[in-house]
């Protein structure tokens, strides 16, 4: 069973930057395409950015293009979130997703079946 860890959150001025960071274990994690999906307080859980398996491919979210970038590193098994520019729109709880095994990269929550439980991103002006 995959599970998965987030950290890297907390509190940056608007303008700044922050990596998150999500740790998986279990044996099929480098086999599942990842996802970051955000949720700020009154509104849906929203998708932000997703990668292949591979790391080869990844997308992100209109909002957050040119400024977050999604990547993974298989060897001890991490994907990343980096953000820059980050704006006051952008605090948010940031959940990380393992994507359902032999799916295809989407920015559809469901489907993904394994999540982190979250890390709290706040920008201030």
């Amino acid at each position: 069973q995959v599970q998965l860890v987030e950290s890297g959150g907390g509190l940056v001025q608007a303008g700044g930057s922050l990596t998150l960071s999500c740790s998986g274990s279990g044996p099929s994690f480098n086999n599942r395409n990842m996802g970051w999906f955000r949720q700020a307080p009154g509104k849906e859980r929203e998708f932000v950015a997703a990668i292949t398996w591979s790391g080869g491919t990844a997308l992100v979210a209109d909002s957050v293009k040119g400024r977050f970038t999604m990547s993974r590193d298989s060897d001890v098994n991490v994907a990343y979130l980096q953000m820059n520019s980050l704006k006051l729109e952008d605090t948010a709880v940031y959940y990380c997703a393992a994507g359902k095994v032999h799916s295809s990269m989407t920015m559809r929550s469901n489907s993904y079946d394994v999540w982190g439980q979250g890390t709290q991103v706040t920008v201030s002006s």
